[in-house]
């Protein structure tokens, strides 16, 4: 493909070059890494062998480990005063069992990369790579600090833990990247705007005395006033929040009674909340909490409401959509990138793009001609290729961010 140098700067061109001939160098490592890391998942804040097999390779090329009380690595490389970009990774599976069927499957029963977490690692460590060698030939035009995180898999989210533990102190930009097996390796997908959605976890639990189906009268029915929280909160949200802010309550769990004539005493619905609009997001916590009282009340039963505010929408800044689009020029050509629609699932790098300007990409995993994936599923499959290609990305963008004003 044709390589057009993110901006007329040579000091850029000639990075550009480097770092394409660093990534390439590492291939064969950066492939063997992924696959022993998807052999070996690990669990939300349980990435301790991922966090010291990430850690041992980002010194060796002289980076700067920052200390946590977390798993997880933050490490800074390059000298100076100016403002940091950084570039981040999650790093923890999903309680999934892999069923890929390939020779580097999990080897951890019920846990799996189901998620494409090791792709994104091995991507960064990748960029990691190139970015030290630049540092070490004195063409590292300032500052870069990457985050490999833990938790993204749990509400709501390791950033959280790392964003109290400064690792956005300094930080002007802030880039990452996502597997997205919809889209062919070599092409990467691209959103102004929200790209994802926040999510949130809701929990309502209902209490009352309890009775026979023949005396609802009697008692609190507590199983039909279940009911009318599972359709009724939905329909509420719709009207008391902007239609325009794509607000989406889904329930996953329902529980109550144990015979078919008893009205049970205790009960429960369970779901996410997923709104496309910041705005809105911030609003709905206690309308729900409001709504759920007013549904229940002519029932004669008592509610809880367990409302987890999870991850806000990932909202990519203009301008560093801007330079994610120069570097995909740059390492993919004029073909290389493709809009992808807005998604309702929820992404914890929200939490940095709602204190600095930030961007996200989709990275394209799937073989061309190949069947099409889905996240979140034990038999996922990425072409590997991928996994240079998101290096390189990554380590662009983070020149650009450097030589581009704020």
């Amino acid at each position: 493909m044709s390589q057009v140098p993110l901006s007329s700067d040579p000091t850029s061109d000639a990075a550009s070059g480097l770092i394409s001939d660093v990534v390439a160098k590492h291939d064969a490592e950066l492939v063997e890494l992924r696959r022993d890391l998807h052999a070996h998942p690990e669990l939300s804040w349980g990435e301790t062998r991922t966090t010291k097999l990430v850690g041992e390779r980002l010194e060796s090329v002289g980076w700067r480990l920052r200390p946590l009380t977390t798993t997880g690595c933050v490490a800074d490389l390059g000298t100076g005063d100016g403002p940091i970009t950084a570039l981040r990774a999650d790093m923890d599976a999903l309680p999934v069992q892999d069923v890929s069927g390939v020779p580097w499957a999990s080897t951890v029963p019920g846990v799996a990369h189901a998620c494409g977490h090791d792709v994104h690692t091995t991507a960064l460590l990748g960029a990691a790579l190139a970015l030290g060698e630049l540092h070490q030939r004195g063409e590292l035009p300032g500052r870069v600090r990457v985050l490999f995180q833990p938790g993204e898999e749990v509400m709501p989210g390791g950033a959280l833990q790392l964003i109290a533990q400064d690792s956005l102190a300094d930080v002007a930009r802030i880039f990452a990247l996502h597997c997205e097996p919809a889209v062919d390796v070599g092409h990467i997908g691209m959103r102004a705007g929200s790209l994802t959605s926040a999510a949130d976890k809701l929990e309502v639990h209902l209490t009352g005395t309890g009775g026979h189906t023949s005396r609802p009268h009697l008692t609190g029915d507590l199983t039909f006033a279940l009911a009318k929280v599972t359709t009724e909160l939905p329909a509420v949200l719709s009207r008391r929040l902007d239609p325009r802010a794509g607000v989406s309550v889904v329930w996953g769990l329902v529980q109550a009674g144990s015979a078919v004539n008893v009205i049970p005493e205790h009960g429960m619905v369970g779901g996410t909340v997923r709104i496309l609009d910041a705005e809105a997001w911030a609003q709905c916590e206690p309308i729900v909490r409001e709504s759920v009282l007013d549904i229940v009340r002519p029932y004669g039963v008592t509610a809880r409401v367990d409302y987890l505010q999870g991850v806000p929408p990932v909202v990519n800044d203009p301008g560093c959509n801007a330079i994610l689009s120069a570097a995909a020029l740059s390492v993919l050509g004029p073909t290389g990138q493709t809009t992808v629609p807005q998604s309702l699932g929820g992404e914890d790098f929200g939490w940095y793009t709602a204190q600095v300007p930030g961007a996200m990409f989709r990275l394209g995993t799937r073989t061309p001609g190949g069947p099409t994936y889905d996240l979140h599923q034990g038999n996922l499959l990425v072409d590997e290729r991928a996994i240079g290609l998101g290096a390189r990305l990554l380590a662009e963008a983070a020149i650009a961010g450097l030589v581009t004003d704020v």
